[in-house]
């Protein structure tokens, strides 16, 4: 059988051993020549693309050789799926960033802004940094509404709006948001007389009520006044069967539901008092927070005669120079009573101080006590930055910004406590700085006089139009006018100083002028109104940014 199969294969000519080769064929082996065999790979290889060979040497277990197992083939379609895989994650990730709306991130009490080509402006924050976010709480024309008529919602809601106009307008927009969420009708708002500034102004001295009424008819609905049919009106606020008075600071949606809704329901016509800061942010549907956003942005507008007004204001300031120019509007907080409420320690005669020691002592003597303890409670609030930034500060900090001393500036402000010798400082620094008074003539003005809120409402407009604003102090006015200027785009600046970081630069005697200027300029470019992402309890009145 041997020499058989030997005699097929190789013919007449047959070795004594099957693996000797000189010159002669094995049956293990081709008939083919070495040497031709080698010709015929090597054209093969010439026939090849020129990234083949890359391949091979990457990937060894793609080849020609019919011997290659199938599980390697296995493992090498494996490698290449990963690496495509891993590839497609990545130009996915490089993708999102490019594309990620800018926003600045808190770390602790830092803030951290992604990073920006533009270089650094006086005047507005960097165009790329600001385009990422749009208003969406506007009305959405051509929506069917399929809220139920008048007679058919749940009950009348009435509410008085206290304090100031800006406390007041906070107010309004709870009171709209509380309507939806009880399906109530809402009796619109009153006005309650201020204990400070004792003003009797209603809700239509100030704002437009039939603008009010037509942009959230598809949202609430909203009647003038009290029903014809409830008799006993001054039964309301002064009847315990009539008013809702257990509500807590900030409650929830559910709240409402499960302790206004059935009384409402019983009763057809309910209360709320007190109604400050009675309804939470972040524990309520984010529809109802775009409501909110929706009557303060859009339905909220002031009186033609008021807007026309702040807007005359707003260009007489853009051309004080005889050509058009920026301007800067600043809120100072320095009034007495804001001195005497914050208990803080500031520069004065000691007369002086002993008259702001007897005025605290008669305005709120259980927090004075025998005083004490002021001067400790002073230094420790000053060193957290909870007091007001006298008027010598504030232009320190914005010359060390680099504001020239040419910059126009609008001061919103109540009676300055010191008067002209508290203001000094920031008059010699900057000296173009105005009031409303000097910007306007008594005729103009004295229309405005009959209610304190009208000329609180045209410096409220004439910062919002600025295009530097700087807060001092908090409080609704400045927050209100921060929130809306990030609604607007963020591309308005609207510095925030840190107090606290500031007293222990201004308490520091070692540091020089170019030092403070470092601190001043690093602190802050972050905290000029930039997209901000949100957090627990956060204000929307102040960042409006994710639900609206």
């Amino acid at each position: 059988m041997v020499e058989l199969r030997h005699s097929s294969s190789i013919g007449p000519r047959a070795t004594s051993s099957p693996m000797k080769r000189d010159g002669e064929s094995s049956p293990l082996f081709s008939d083919n020549h070495p040497d031709d065999d080698h010709d015929r790979h090597s054209s093969k290889e010439r026939d090849r693309p020129f990234w083949y060979n890359n391949i091979h040497s990457l990937c060894p277990f793609f080849n020609d050789d019919a011997r290659v197992s199938p599980y390697n083939s296995r493992i090498s379609l494996c490698i290449i799926f990963v690496i495509v895989l891993a590839t497609l994650i990545s130009a996915f990730s490089i993708v999102n960033r490019w594309n990620a709306p800018y926003l600045c991130k808190k770390d602790g009490i830092v803030l951290h802004c992604p990073h920006v080509k533009e270089g650094s402006s006086l005047w507005e924050n960097p165009y790329s940094s600001t385009t990422s976010w749009k208003p969406c709480a506007e009305r959405r024309d051509g929506v069917i509404s399929d809220l139920p008529s008048e007679n058919e919602t749940n009950g009348y809601l009435f509410i008085h709006a206290e304090g100031g106009l800006n406390q007041q307008r906070i107010a309004i927009c709870n009171a709209v948001a509380v309507a939806k969420i009880l399906n109530a009708t809402l009796i619109l708002p009153v006005l309650k007389q201020d204990q400070i500034w004792k003003d009797q102004t209603k809700f239509e001295d100030i704002f437009d009520v039939d603008h009010f009424i037509d942009y959230l008819k598809d949202d609430v609905r909203i009647v003038r006044d009290i029903p014809e049919w409830f008799t006993d009106k001054s039964e309301l606020f002064t009847s315990i069967r009539r008013t809702v008075k257990n509500i807590p600071k900030y409650a929830p949606a559910q709240f409402y539901i499960d302790n206004v809704l059935p009384r409402i329901k019983e009763k057809k016509i309910m209360a709320l008092k007190p109604f400050v800061d009675r309804l939470g942010y972040d524990n309520v549907p984010q529809e109802i927070n775009r409501l909110r956003c929706r009557v303060n942005y859009h339905a909220l507008k002031f009186l033609p005669e008021i807007e026309q007004m702040a807007e005359l204001l707003a260009s007489r300031m853009r051309n004080r120079t005889g050509s058009s120019n920026p301007y800067m509007a600043l809120h100072l907080r320095f009034e007495k009573g804001m001195v005497g409420l914050s208990f803080c320690d500031f520069v004065g005669s000691r007369e002086e101080k002993a008259i702001m020691a007897e005025y605290r002592k008669k305005e709120w003597p259980r927090r004075y006590k025998n005083g004490s303890h002021l001067w400790q409670l002073a230094l420790q609030k000053r060193k957290e930055g909870r007091c007001p930034l006298e008027p010598g500060e504030v232009a320190v900090i914005l010359r060390a910004m680099g504001y020239p001393k040419e910059t126009q500036i609008y001061v919103a402000s109540g009676q300055v406590y010191g008067g002209h010798n508290r203001m000094a400082p920031l008059r010699n620094m900057f000296p173009n700085l105005v009031t409303k008074e000097e910007l306007a003539t008594k005729e103009e003005l004295v229309g405005f006089r009959k209610h304190v809120t009208s000329l609180a409402a045209l410096d409220f407009l004439v910062c919002l139009k600025s295009d530097v604003f700087v807060m001092t102090h908090g409080g609704n006015f400045a927050k209100l006018i921060i929130g809306a200027r990030r609604y607007m785009g963020h591309r308005q600046k609207s510095i925030k100083p840190d107090k606290g970081l500031m007293s222990k630069s201004f308490g520091d005697p070692y540091m020089g002028w170019a030092s403070f200027v470092e601190d001043v300029v690093v602190t802050h470019q972050t905290r000029t109104g930039l997209p901000e992402e949100t957090f627990p309890n956060y204000d929307l009145w102040e960042n409006p940014l994710t639900p609206c």
